[in-house]
């Protein structure tokens, strides 16, 4: 059996783990990130050897198979993994992807969400402890997702009512907490993430967003930590078995 390891699935090179990988490497778990988005029949590591696995944001829809038809494997993974109890986590798209999984429906946002806004705690988990009621998170999506039957639901914004949600060993993250700065400044660098945006907002997104780093970051790692912990655990388990 090979060891262990938390698969990790970008879409877009930009779109990288950050904090989520520090918490994963810092449990000292082997990590084997790939992007399989646009392959029909993409090749996963044996589903038996994963301790967790991670979907990550990008640009596309959670259900365009014509275009991205690698969307079809990762949501089938989403769906093994928490039918399997292993640690699942979602990030933006990855969020909606495991919602897809899980019997939820795809929205189009009325009214889009990018930079810093709030966020509403609306209920706790083993994984995510309310550190108040209101917190400023980054935000960088236009769809949105409808809460799956029997998920939990964690959070909400003004424009979106399903920003966090546990189903099992999954948790969905609309939002971006694992961005760090200079991983929001290479987001900042990138036109397909700008495109639209004036100079002067862009530089208002630059400066709210260093402003709430420390609001955000203890956020962070108790999320991710608490998520590699249980990858952690489940690595042990597999290892033993």
């Amino acid at each position: 059996m090979a060891k262990p390891s938390v698969l990790v699935l970008q879409h877009v090179d930009w779109e990288r783990p950050g904090r989520i990988l520090e918490n994963l490497q810092d449990c000292g778990l082997e990590t084997r990130i790939l992007n399989i988005v646009d392959e029909k029949k993409p090749e996963l590591p044996h589903f038996k050897d994963l301790a967790g696995v991670v979907i990550m944001g990008g640009p596309m829809s959670a259900d365009d198979y014509e275009h991205h038809p690698g969307l079809k494997a990762e949501t089938k993974l989403a769906r093994a993994a928490v039918g399997a109890n292993k640690p699942f986590l979602g990030i933006c798209l990855g969020h909606q992807i495991l919602a897809r999984a899980l019997g939820g429906d795809l929205i189009k946002n009325k009214q889009p969400e990018h930079g810093m806004a709030p966020i509403r705690w609306v209920g706790n988990d083993d994984d995510v402890s309310m550190w108040s009621k209101r917190t400023d998170v980054l935000h960088w999506h236009g769809d949105q997702v409808s809460l799956p039957p029997q998920a939990k639901l964690l959070a909400r914004s003004r424009y979106t009512e399903v920003q966090a949600f546990r189903f099992g060993s999954g948790l969905g993250l609309q939002f971006h907490l694992e961005v760090t700065a200079p991983l929001f400044d290479e987001w900042m660098d990138v036109p397909q993430m700008t495109d639209g945006f004036k100079k002067s907002q862009i530089a208002q997104m630059r400066e709210d967003f260093q402003r709430s780093l420390p609001q955000m970051q203890p956020l962070a790692d108790s999320i991710f930590s608490a998520f590699a912990a249980r990858c952690q655990t489940n690595a042990a388990a597999l290892e033993s078995a």
